[in-house]
């Protein structure tokens, strides 16, 4: 049994549709990433399982109990669930100490004991429990906003957007940091991101909202490399997407013939490759077979380049690799596929 289970969740706001049906399971221990672009309903979703809102339609159950049967819902001061905002919703007027305290109750035996703890859990130095918030790092204080949530020891841990407003390498730090806090104390965590590379890299299970409607759900890797439609494809990164002909196991494109699941489709499909599946070697013996392009323009971007083809059509495709090889603008160049295309079910 799922530890947490959404069965067909709507929610309107006047005549707008929020929320569409979404079913969604959620595995105990798990990590699971919603995404999807603005007013996909990501932040709707998180708010029925915290129980700031109810659901107009639906079913909420965690580990067993129903926390939502249509508007009728359990507070959420009785779920026991944890919440972390982007911006850690700390209070400017309380000390560290006071601020993961405010997650326990006064009388709680060795509180000040677990304050310290509780620091140590989230990599912090105890020495910051005196200082007021401004006084830390945005990475120290989003670690304190989670010690503060972990102090109530929540069966679940919602994280909206809590590393939106870090700097990049602190960001991609403090994601890890945290990915590996939450999966040592064994929280079932959901996070909800605009940030692709965010969800694919924290998250076991992703899982797209569009126009209030779950799309796709599953591991990381598949969703990935098998999309279900060319929205998704774009949505959770570059992507090469080419008209082609289908047969058994193959398709026919501009790249030559390609191995591919076509989902016993024939004639004209639409078929996606992600850029780094696609390899070049410099070539001025263009008798031999194979496809043959020129290189367009390259964008280095240090460890990771860009380099732009054109091939005879006049298709333009952008490939993507490491900083090592960079072609001159104008080389001549053959062109291979490294694993199979993914087409679109009809």
């Amino acid at each position: 049994m799922s530890f947490l289970s959404i069965d067909k969740a709507g929610k309107r706001y006047g005549a707008m549709v929020a929320l569409d049906g979404v079913s969604l399971e959620v595995a105990s221990g798990s990590r699971t990433a919603i995404v999807g672009p603005s007013g996909s309903g990501k932040t709707t979703l998180l708010r029925l399982i915290a129980g700031f809102e109810g659901p107009d339609t639906g079913r909420i159950a965690l580990n067993g109990t129903i926390l939502a049967d249509g508007p009728a819902i359990v507070p959420a001061h009785r779920r026991g669930i944890g919440f972390v905002t982007q911006d850690g919703a700390l209070f400017p007027h309380l000390t560290i100490a006071d601020n993961i305290g405010f997650g326990l109750e006064r009388g709680t035996t060795n509180r000040e004991d677990r304050i310290r703890a509780l620091m140590r859990t989230v990599d912090l130095d105890p020495r910051l429990l005196e200082r007021r918030p401004h006084q830390l790092s945005g990475g120290q204080q989003q670690r304190v906003a989670l010690a503060r949530a972990l102090a109530r020891q929540p069966k679940l841990m919602l994280l909206d957007e809590p590393f939106s407003a870090l700097d990049t390498g602190l960001r991609e730090a403090t994601r890890k940091a945290v990915a590996a806090l939450l999966q040592a104390a064994g929280v079932t965590t959901i996070l909800v991101t605009h940030d692709q590379t965010e969800a694919l890299s924290f998250a076991d299970q992703v899982a797209v909202l569009r126009e209030g409607r779950l799309v796709q759900a599953g591991a990381p890797h598949d969703l990935y490399r098998r999309p279900r439609d060319r929205e998704t494809a774009l949505f959770l990164g570059e992507a090469i997407l080419l008209k082609g002909q289908a047969g058994v196991g193959w398709v026919d494109c501009v790249l030559g013939r390609l191995a591919a699941g076509t989902h016993g489709q024939r004639g004209d499909i639409e078929l996606m490759l992600r850029p780094e599946q696609v390899k070049f070697t410099p070539s001025a013996d263009e008798t031999a077979q194979g496809c043959f392009a020129s290189v367009v323009d390259v964008e280095f971007g240090g460890a990771l380049r860009a380099v732009t083809v054109e091939l005879a059509d006049g298709n333009r495709l952008r490939i993507s690799g490491t900083g090592l090889d960079l072609p001159p603008t104008g080389t001549r160049v053959r062109l291979s596929v490294a694993g199979p295309a993914h087409v679109f079910e009809a």
